[in-house]
């Protein structure tokens, strides 16, 4: 890790000491790892064990991680809901509804009624979870 010095201010410069001071106090206090690894053996073979036995072939600090698999990207869809009001708001029936149409269906309106003319037809519906994708095919 390489640190520019010439580019810290003061108050840097005298947390980057403070925190390397810390550091070394650390590192001089720790036992050397042959030493722990000596006693580690010695204990464990007055157990009757080895250390092979004790960790397998992994070495004693490795944990096993988890990899989460990677999230599928969705396509982008086009717009099948519009706000008269703002032509700029739209909404494709995928997901949460939009504070727009929400607030606007508090107040009486229906989701149907800012459908854009020639596209599908809805996929919100006042008795279906709101964003549920249904596929309806026109005839």
């Amino acid at each position: 890790m390489k640190i520019d010095l010439e580019k810290l201010s003061l108050t840097e410069l005298n947390s980057l000491l403070l925190a390397a001071e810390r550091q070394r106090k650390l590192l001089s206090s720790r036992r050397p790892a042959a030493e722990v690894r000596r006693k580690a053996i010695a204990l464990a073979a007055q157990h009757g064990y080895t250390i092979a036995e004790l960790y397998g072939d992994r070495p004693a600090a490795e944990n096993p991680v988890k990899r989460r698999s990677p999230r599928r990207k969705t396509g982008k869809v086009a717009p099948k809901y519009r706000d008269p009001d703002n032509k700029r708001n739209t909404w494709s029936g995928r997901g949460r509804m939009p504070r727009w149409l929400a607030q606007k269906t508090k107040y009486g309106r229906s989701v149907t009624d800012f459908l854009i003319p020639g596209l599908a037809k809805p996929t919100a519906r006042k008795s279906a979870s709101i964003g549920q994708r249904r596929l309806i095919k026109q005839s």
